[in-house]
C-alpha cells in the first residue's frame, strides 16, 4: 500500500502528518513554517512526499460551520492545485471543521501546557484531519 500525508495548511503553519502503509493509523510528522514563498511551500511538501514515498496527500478544507465554501477553502484548493503540478501524489481533501478545536482539546485533556500546545497543534489538526480521512475511507 501507498504512503499517505495529512496537512492542516495554516497561514504560518502547515500541520503534516503520515499514514502508516495500510492505511490504518495517521501518526503527527512535523510543524513546518511557512516561508512566505507559496512556492517553495508547495515545492517542501512535494519534495517530502517524495522522499517519504507518498502515494496520496489528503489537505483539510476549512469548511465553513453551515457547509458553504469560504477564501480559506478556495487558498486550500489552490494549494493542493500547484501541489498536483509538481507532485507525482493523488491530492485529495478531507472537511476538517473543528479539527484544531478537537486537537486543543485532547492536549488540555493530557495537562500540556499553553506554550508546549501552540508548538504541536497545528501537527494534531493534521493527524486528526489524515485519520477521519482513513476512517471514512477504510469502509469502502
Amino acid at each position: 500500500m501507498m504512503r499517505t500525508l495529512g496537512l492542516d495548511l495554516g497561514d504560518a503553519r502547515i500541520g503534516i502528518a503520515t499514514g502508516d502503509p495500510m492505511g490504518i493509523i495517521a501518526t503527527g510528522y512535523e510543524t513546518y513554517r511557512r516561508c512566505g514563498d507559496e512556492s517553495r511551500d508547495v515545492q517542501y511538501i512535494a519534495d517530502l512526499a517524495k522522499r517519504l514515498q507518498a502515494g496520496l496527500i489528503v489537505i483539510g478544507l476549512p469548511v465553513n460551520m453551515d457547509g458553504t465554501d469560504g477564501v480559506r477553502v478556495e487558498k486550500s484548493r489552490a494549494f493542493g492545485e500547484r501541489l498536483a503540478q509538481i507532485c507525482d501524489c493523488k491530492i485529495d481533501y478531507q472537511d476538517e471543521r473543528l479539527t484544531t478545536v478537537m486537537g486543543e482539546r485532547m492536549l488540555i485533556d493530557a495537562g500540556m501546557r499553553r506554550d508546549k500546545r501552540k508548538q504541536v497543534i497545528d501537527k494534531i489538526a493534521a493527524t486528526i484531519i489524515l485519520q477521519s480521512y482513513l476512517d471514512s475511507h477504510a469502509l469502502r
